[in-house]
């Protein structure tokens, strides 16, 4: 189940429940030890050369843990009491080029400025080559704001134990951070708290969607409507369509512009591709409607406006606007009671808000939030780093899954279709929070398999590979 975002007071108090239930702390750092030493597996290859660096507290015993789970690594142990005692130690280790470097020198409870000596060790490790993976919490880095303390750990990856800290969510901390991932299953207890914002994990979505009955037919599975696509930009509107093909609607069919519609008819097989014409009804028999990837030809009709502001405010079906589509949208007036989604990138946000990109970034939260409000409370998945789903009120969702190679064109286009055609079928529709926090889960979980299979893959590469991960 989602994990919710736990501050360190919160952790301590967590850790104290599970200590009068009877669990040991040094079982649950045998746990740490083991998922420290399985994600550094992944990380590496057999007979690779793994710098375990511990330090005095908890985090150093988790470190300590991990090194007889390495059976088929070369492993070496530097225990850091002080670091101007251990520097020349590590000079000679690295200069053995270790694979990767495990950080377990400092932990949650730091709450001051390091001093010189630990600036030096930790700018030290930042410029070796290796890869380095931190157990909780970067060295250095506040647990609770994201601010390093003079000096942080670069990590690769972060495996935080129990539950993300929300320091390790705040953009200043990224570049510390690195890939998030949460070691959950340690032997705490079901974590005692709630929290406004809460990390998406794989398994919330067990059994979902919901199977398809045996006797069924396209009919049962919804009609999607797309709205895409213009001169210089049919592409968008094929790889929305590819997006929605990979959710599995009964039917999918684009409406796109004039000059567009052979380069997108050509490349679509089962969905069915007409032009848009702004005298004709827009087709009843829609489940769902997308509106607005590749309609960004500087000459589009206003009529195509007038029509997407109209479906928002007065559709009965779920409507999903993207890109362009979304500079159209009446502000400050409430839709109908049908499902509302936007997919904004910070960039997009940042137009609809009258802000900038940076400012967005700094308060995600807050946006996703504000832009909610603003459109009647719909619901706005905004894109990036760590993808945050929600509305104007009620929790909200960080994505766990993704990498930065998703950051190409196109991306954002399947990701739209996907949504849509999952909001498309009926049996789907009725968790819309939950089927958004799925597409947006399974979209960033197809680039992390690629990338794991390869370097450079493109969009067309995820368009075959959305939608598979378990």
């Amino acid at each position: 189940m989602s994990v919710p975002i736990t501050s360190l007071a919160q952790m301590r108090h967590w850790e104290n429940a599970t200590w009068a239930t009877g669990q040991t702390a040094a079982e649950v750092i045998r746990r740490v030890g083991w998922c420290l030493a399985q994600r550094a597996l992944q990380l590496t290859r057999p007979n690779d050369l793994i710098l375990l660096l511990a330090g005095k507290g908890h985090n150093g015993d988790d470190a300590r843990a991990a090194q007889s789970h390495l059976a088929d690594r070369r492993v070496v142990l530097l225990n850091v009491d002080s670091p101007s005692v251990s520097q020349p130690q590590l000079e000679v280790e690295l200069a053995n080029q270790p694979a990767l470097i495990i950080d377990g020198l400092l932990g949650i409870g730091l709450n001051r400025p390091l001093d010189a000596d630990w600036c030096a060790f930790i700018r030290r490790l930042n410029s070796a080559p290796a890869p380095i993976l931190a157990v909780d919490v970067p060295s250095g880095l506040q647990a609770d704001t994201g601010e390093a303390q003079s000096a942080a750990i670069q990590a690769a990856v972060t495996l935080t134990i129990g539950a993300p800290k929300p320091g390790l969510l705040q953009l200043r901390a990224a570049k510390f951070v690195g890939r998030l991932e949460v070691a959950a299953e340690v032997g705490l207890i079901p974590c005692p708290h709630t929290a406004e914002l809460n990390w998406t994990t794989p398994d919330d979505f067990r059994n979902f969607p919901p199977a398809r009955l045996v006797a069924s037919h396209k009919g049962d599975y919804g009609h999607l409507g797309i709205l895409a696509g213009s001169a210089g930009f049919h592409g968008a509107a094929v790889l929305a369509a590819r997006g929605a093909q990979r959710a599995q609607p009964g039917l999918i069919t684009v409406l796109t512009q004039a000059p567009a519609y052979y380069p997108v008819a050509a490349q679509l097989q089962s969905a069915m591709v007409n032009p848009w014409s702004p005298t004709a009804p827009f087709p009843a028999e829609f489940s769902a409607v997308l509106l607005g990837p590749g309609l960004a030809a500087p000459d589009l009709p206003e009529a195509l406006r007038s029509a997407t502001r109209q479906l928002w405010r007065d559709s009965l079906r779920p409507v999903v606007v993207d890109a362009s589509a979304l500079d159209w949208l009446p502000l400050d007036q409430a839709p109908g009671p049908a499902t509302r989604v936007i997919t904004p990138h910070p960039g997009e946000a940042a137009r609809l808000l009258k802000t900038t990109p940076a400012q967005i970034q700094e308060n995600r939260l807050a946006a996703v939030r504000e832009l909610s409000q603003r459109l009647g409370h719909c619901w706005v998945v905004l894109k990036g780093h760590q993808t945050l789903i929600g509305r104007s009120t009620g929790e909200l969702f960080v994505n766990s899954s993704g990498n930065p190679q998703l950051a190409q064109g196109g991306s954002g286009d399947l990701l739209a279709g996907f949504i849509a055609g999952l909001l498309a079928q009926p049996a789907v529709a009725v968790a819309v929070g939950r089927t958004l926090r799925y597409a947006v889960w399974q979209h960033g979980a197809a680039a992390d398999v690629l990338s794991a299979r390869q370097r450079n893959w493109t969009v067309e590469d995820l368009a075959d590979e959305l939608g598979q991960a378990n």
